[in-house]
């Protein structure tokens, strides 16, 4: 198997989705060969799977909801948490946050994260680990679809009403099941279209919720 970029490279094109075409991303056409073509990877380095080569709906809502209200962001630490194709990320560099993190613990999402950086132009500082547990040192923390596994949510949830106690802890969420029943606040809802290879229907209506912090 040849290096991430390379590999990231011969998978996917860059394309725009029809939601945020301000930013360019290295997506995959579909599903079937992206995920075959990523056997070797999962089963000889324990990564996960290529969750990167999409724009998730809740990525593209925090996209969407960055880019028409900048001055949420402009001036400010941003962190992308499971950024996914560090497809939020970007959007917050282009609107002027003043540092831009984002989280993968897939080494290959976070070549792609960089991959997808570079080719916007944007500044963003990609970091291949698993924050749980960090103390705060943002304003801003994005969370983009992370409650569609119970393992997950139980997970990431604790920490990130933590620190929804010194900063806004935004989750978009396009309906999936372990979402929280409580403790959020609705900022928001955007549609955006889908694919039946990804979803379930051809749009989900993407709640983002700013979570409140631990009582």
């Amino acid at each position: 198997m040849t290096d991430p970029a390379s590999f990231i490279a011969a998978q996917t094109r860059l394309a725009r989705t029809a939601l945020v075409p301000e930013i360019v991303l290295h997506l995959a056409d579909a599903i079937t060969p992206i995920w075959q073509a990523s056997e070797e990877w999962l089963a000889t380095r324990n990564i996960e799977p290529p969750f990167w080569a999409f724009a998730w709906p809740g990525g593209q809502a925090l996209a969407r909801y960055v880019l028409d209200h900048p001055g949420l962001v402009a001036g400010r630490r941003v962190l992308d948490f499971a950024a996914g194709c560090g497809l939020a990320a970007i959007a917050c560099a282009q609107a002027g946050a003043a540092r831009v993190e984002a989280a993968e613990i897939d080494p290959l999402a976070a070549a792609a994260i960089a991959l997808n950086a570079a080719a916007n132009g944007a500044a963003v500082e990609v970091i291949a680990a698993d924050l749980v547990g960090t103390p705060c040192r943002w304003d801003i923390v994005l969370c983009g679809d992370v409650c569609y596994e119970a393992p997950m949510t139980r997970h990431i949830l604790p920490w990130l009403r933590c620190l929804a106690g010194t900063a806004e802890v935004w989750i978009a969420d396009p309906g999936r099941a372990y979402l929280p029943a409580e403790g959020l606040v609705a900022l928001a809802r955007i549609a955006v279209a889908t694919t039946t290879e990804l979803e379930d229907r051809t749009e989900r209506t993407v709640t983002l919720f700013r979570l409140q912090p631990t009582a």
